[in-house]
Formats: structure tokens, sequence, C-alpha cells
């Protein structure tokens, strides 16, 4: 049986009626869902206030409120309420207390950054499990728990949802967890009672400011920097130059890598190799040992997440061989997955969806020295205009062939977007044709290619669907892809 005073027992709050042995079956913030028996936590949001609502929780059964001070109330006598400084914060402190504080019982280890994040936790995750220890994921691609995944909405979710998560992963035998981090988490108080062993911090840029996020670049890099006032260890990139923003006033002990700064870790005589089925990125690691990576993904950027997943299997104390086999070999769903490579010709899907991420993309896999870098796009439906055009002019400047296609067309004629992508294109003078389907552009892209093009399908990543007309049909630009190469019989 779980009393409130169990719950309270780290938390700071005064007790205004009812009973601290109230017995709790669950912990709720959401009005919506069932409170027979459950701790209700009052919280006001952008457009809500829950307070509103606290008489109707308890004639539908709450065992106990929890409110803001000051806030005005109205419970019955019979229906305990308890007062805090902070609801959104004993949130997500009783949360972790209902689960029984999981992540004090494993290795906790939180990466954030602007970029970076998904392939930084896969990269580590593949090292750890590689190295033999079974390991969650947390972020943007959702929950992975063992062989089990679940779909989450947000990179960050819902304390509730952490905490079930991390218990269930205990239960499960994960010694080590790996989440990404968003600002929003952090700002929204979503992380708060859990217990980070070790914080990664990836780069920084403009990204996340506007109405209902950051007000300005200075809060965004603050609330990053809010990892490192919660975990124990932090490991940072000290090569980006917002890097001493984001550690400011930190509490932990900082560690860095780089490649061109004063580092503790680092990678050197980096080359971009592309032979056989390999095409990645060959770098020597210098931390505690120096040794050679051959990385199986493309692009310096990916050289920095490898180096911040290196570092931490370092501190962990993971052998090199366990790093060199799961960096050789690894793969994150639509972040810069090699799909196909031979003298062929080499197939990358990524997520990149702006301009200045496709650009990067683009740049970068000149590097490559492509007989031809042909790239398949389109943008979504019902989103600023300037996404278009800007995506638009990256392609025609930087690819020899552009197959504009469809994206999440949305509640939008995928012709006028094409028609809008034309508007920064066209000025670039580049080559481009028009195939609509997505999956028929895909098919063309292959079909077509001459040995050693390069071909990049950008836009989606990992995305498993194709919305069109407010209908989301399955859909997922790799799948496309080897349905393609099979028939060729190339795989």
């Amino acid at each position: 049986m779980i009393t409130l005073k169990n719950l309270l027992n780290e938390i700071d709050y005064t007790l205004e009626q009812g009973s601290l042995e109230t017995e709790i079956t669950d912990i709720v913030n959401d009005s919506r869902r069932d409170v027979a028996g459950a701790l209700f936590v009052c919280q006001k949001g952008t457009s809500f206030d829950s307070h509103t609502l606290a008489g109707e929780v308890a004639a539908r059964g709450a065992a106990a409120l929890v409110a803001a001070e000051g806030a005005a109330v109205d419970v019955p006598p019979s229906v305990t309420l308890i007062r805090v400084a902070d609801t959104r914060r004993t949130y997500a402190l009783l949360c972790a207390a209902y689960f029984d504080y999981p992540t004090r019982k494993m290795c906790c280890i939180g990466v954030t950054g602007t970029k970076g994040k998904t392939t930084t936790t896969h990269m580590l995750r593949a090292i750890i499990e590689t190295a033999g220890d079974k390991t969650g994921l947390i972020g943007t691609n959702g929950i992975t728990i063992g062989d089990r995944h679940i779909g989450t909405r947000n990179t960050t979710p819902d304390p509730y949802i952490l905490q079930q998560s991390f218990r269930q992963m205990l239960n499960a035998g994960c010694r080590h967890v790996i989440m990404e981090v968003s600002s929003q988490g952090l700002m929204m108080d979503r992380v708060a009672g859990i217990h980070f062993s070790i914080g990664v911090f990836t780069n920084l840029s403009p990204d996340h400011i506007g109405p209902n996020e950051h007000a300005s670049f200075e809060e965004y890099a603050a609330a990053k920097g809010l990892l490192f006032k919660r975990c124990r260890t932090g490991l940072v990139n000290i090569d980006d130059e917002h890097c001493g923003m984001v550690t400011e006033g930190h509490t932990c002990r900082l560690k860095t890598f780089g490649i061109y700064g004063p580092a503790a870790h680092r990678a050197e005589n980096i080359r971009s190799v592309r032979e056989g089925g390999f095409m990645g990125s060959v770098f020597d690691y210098v931390g505690r040992e120096r040794y050679t990576v051959e990385l199986g993904i493309p692009g310096l950027f990916n050289v920095y997440n490898a180096l911040a997943a290196i570092s931490t299997a370092e501190f962990l104390g993971l052998p090199k061989e366990a790093v060199k086999k799961a960096l050789k070999d690894i793969k994150v769903n639509g972040r810069m997955e090699l799909v196909y490579s031979s003298e062929k010709c080499s197939v990358i899907v990524d997520y990149a969806h702006n301009g200045i991420a496709a650009e990067s993309v683009l740049k970068m896999l000149r590097g490559y020295d492509p007989a031809r870098l042909v790239v398949v796009f389109g943008c979504g439906g019902n989103r600023d205009p300037h996404r278009r055009y800007e995506m638009g002019e990256a392609a025609g400047r930087y690819a020899d062939l552009s197959i504009i296609t469809a994206d999440n067309s949305r509640d939008e004629d995928v012709r006028d977007i094409i028609k809008d992508i034309h508007v920064g294109f066209d000025p670039t003078g580049g080559t481009c044709i028009e195939i609509p389907d997505r999956r028929e552009a895909i098919a063309y892209s292959i079909e077509h290619s001459q040995p050693g093009d390069v071909i990049a399908i950008i836009g989606k990543g990992h995305e498993d669907y194709q919305e069109e007309h407010g209908k989301r049909v399955h859909f997922l630009d790799r799948e496309e892809a080897e349905i393609v190469l099979k028939r060729l019989g190339w795989m």
C-alpha cells in the first residue's frame, strides 16, 4: 500500500486538510483520466488551469489533491489537500516516488543539444549493448525497453511515462538508460526526480525560439544548461561556440571532447571513406587510450556524435573492442542511414527537413566525391512556405539532380507545394524533375542511378507514415528503397 506520506517524503509541502495516511492508487494530472483513488495534481498551463476542476475531480473520487499555494480550489473537507510552491515540479517528483526512484538504481545518461541527440543516444546504446549490458532508450524515436518499442509524442515524455518506463526498464534487467533531454523537458521540469549519472552536450544553434517555446536564444541555452546542474558528470563539446553559455553555473564535474579545441577526448586524422559496402569516416580516437575507429555513418557532425558516445563509454569503463564493433556497424533510423552502398550507387536516408539541414547534408555528401549527387525531397503541407524556398535553394545549389516529390502534404495539393519549392530552386539553375508520388520518385532515383552516384532521400527520415488530406498511411523511405534494391537484385 502506498500512502500520501510515502510519496511526500522528499517534497516540501503543507497539509491543508485531510490525512497523510490516505492510500493512493495512482498519480494523475489530466482531469480526463480516471481519478478514482488517485492523487490528482493541479497545474496551470498556458491556456488552461486545472485548479478550476478541483471540485469536479474530488467528486469523481480522487483520494487527494495537490494544489499551488494561494490557488483557489473548492473541495469538500473529506478530501485531503496538499499545498506546494510549484505543482509542475512536484508532479515529476511524485511520479519518481510512486515508481520508487528507478533511476537511482541504474546509470542514467542524458543527452542534450540542438542536433545529434538521437544519433548520439543510439551510438551509445549500441556500444553498451555490444559490451553485453541491456540498455533502455528514450527519445525522438520513442521508448525502447529490450525488444519492445513504444511510440511517444515528445522527445522528453510526461514525467509519469518517464518514471513508469524507467521502472519497466529496471524490472527488465536494464543497468543503463540513455535518454534525449530536450530544452522543453528541462524547462518544464519533466526530468525533475531523475538522477542523471552523466549529462552530454552535443551542440547549440538557434532553434525552438518563438511563441510557446523559448523567448530568446539565451533562455534556450540556459534551459539546456539545467542538465549540468542535475548530473554528477558532464561531457561537453568544447568546440561548440556556445559551450560556455550552456555550462555556466554548472555543479557537476566537467569533461570535454572535441576535434579542434584542447579536449580530453579527441578525434584526429579524420578521413571520409567510401569503398565496397562501407561509407563513413575513419579517425583516430585519443583519450585514455589511442585507437582507430571506423564509423559507418557519414559526416563530420557524426564524428562529433561518435566522440560524445566514445568518451561516455570510456568513462563507463567499456572496452574499446565494443566501441569499434558498434560504431562500424551503426545504423540510426532516418539519421544519415546508409541503406545501400556498392560500386553501383549509395543510398542514404536522412531526416533533413529544412534548408539549413538539407544544405549541411548535401555539402557533406559532396565530400565523398560522388559521380552525381541525387536528392529526393519534398516539403510538408500546412507549414511556412519559406521552408520550401530554402529546401529548393539548397537542393539546386548542391545536388546534380533533384527529384522533387511529396512529403506529408496534409491538406494542401502537392503540386502547389512543388510550385513553392521552385521559387527557391529555379534561380540556382539546378537540374530537377518532378515526380509527385514519393514511392515512384524513390524508385526512379535508384533505377536510373549511374555507377558512383550518391542518392540522398531526405525530409522524412524515421517517419513511418505519409499524411495526405487527413489520412495517414504507412510509408518508410528506407523500406521503399529496399524494395527497389531487392527487385533489381542488388541486395
